[in-house]
């Protein structure tokens, strides 16, 4: 049993140090893979199965100690049957294999808001068949990879400077409201602060306001405070209602702000910028988790799909609670988006095999 002990507390060494390079050269991954292996011998409890991750084992271990591989730190640990909302993703810049490995990862249901493409466009009607595509065709290719697909739709504040083309799009936004995936007004704010991105951005949130629609508020990506002063600033001076409004890609400086006024507070992980897993954890030590929604954002820049996983993991590891987790992950965001009646998220949809949808040679 010595051993026993001995070995247990290298795997929890590795475990909190699991970002420190030194260590990999005292202990290494594929011993403490072996380890992950002899550990259910000796502790033969149960545990719920759930969609394999990263890293699968041959029967009997995966029936009955299912593991993977810690999306933040590498090492093998027992595997959760955790679902998963994604509430802000860009689903259109990304493939139907990050689809399937969401699914894989335990995302059940996302919500991407319309955005920016990378080129600003010239016709309202881009926008209109923008609108379209996410809402039909992104709907249909979510579901054959087995994930609940939502949206937000809005006219984004990049492309707000254009005024006349910007009265346009809000003007012939109504059909596209009306859709039934459509659960939310977004994302819509600030890029550079200006009056005309006000113009626009008021314009929606009065929309929002009649129609009683949650809405997905971008901050600036530069000058975050002045941008959130403002927000804040138009939120009292409209009469508008702050819990449904999600304020996202917040910081340490601008999150209490946003909590303080009674929106929810949108927190974005990136690989090289905006945030990381361990800024959300000491955050969330900070304000805590009442609502507040973590979403990975990804599009078709430096970004990933499995941002969520990687705060889960982070957060477990840095001891914050599964109820914390399960608020940062599932419970607000689905609070959010429930707060528009057409938000019915179904969580059992299950991959489609390909050969049924699928050109055949």
């Amino acid at each position: 049993m010595g051993i026993i002990f001995v070995l247990c507390v290298l795997c929890v060494l590795r475990s909190c140090t699991a970002r420190l390079k030194y260590l990999d050269n005292l202990v290494s991954l594929e011993f403490l893979d072996v380890l992950g292996l002899i550990l259910p011998l000796y502790f033969p409890f149960p545990i719920p199965e759930a969609p394999q991750l990263f890293y699968t084992f041959p029967a009997p271990f995966s029936a009955r100690f299912p593991l993977q591989r810690n999306a933040f730190c590498g090492i093998l640990i027992p595997m959760s049957n955790h679902t998963i909302i994604e509430p802000h993703v860009h689903m259109l810049a990304r493939t139907t294999d990050d689809y399937h490995a969401m699914y894989d990862a335990g995302i059940r249901v996302c919500v991407e808001p319309s955005f920016w493409l990378g080129e600003n466009r010239r016709w309202a009607e881009s926008f209109w068949d923008y609108f379209n595509l996410i809402l039909n065709f992104e709907t249909v290719r979510a579901r054959r990879s087995g994930i609940d697909h939502w949206c937000a739709i809005g006219m984004n504040p990049k492309e707000s400077e254009d005024v006349a083309l910007a009265s346009r799009v809000i003007d012939g936004m109504e059909e596209y409201l009306e859709h039934p995936r459509c659960v939310a007004i977004g994302e819509i704010g600030f890029n550079n602060i200006t009056p005309n991105e006000e113009k626009a951005l008021v314009r929606q949130l009065l929309i929002a306001e009649e129609k009683k629609f949650p809405v997905v508020l971008h901050l600036p990506h530069f000058q975050k405070m002045k941008g959130i002063t403002r927000v804040l600033e138009i939120i009292r001076a409209e009469g508008l209602t702050p819990e449904r409004i999600d304020i996202d890609h917040n910081v340490e400086e601008t999150i209490g702000l946003a909590l303080e006024a009674g929106c929810y507070a949108g927190m974005t992980v990136y690989p090289f910028s905006k945030l990381s897993p361990e800024r959300v954890s000491a955050i969330i030590k900070e304000h805590g988790s009442k609502k507040v929604i973590v979403n990975g954002s990804a599009d078709w820049g430096v970004s990933d799909p499995l941002a969520l996983i990687k705060v889960r993991d982070c957060l477990r590891l840095d001891g914050h609670s599964e109820e914390t987790i399960q608020a940062l992950t599932f419970d607000n965001a689905n609070a959010f988006y429930a707060q528009n009646p057409k938000w019915k998220p179904i969580f059992n949809f299950h991959p489609i095999d390909p050969a049924v949808y699928q050109r055949q040679p």
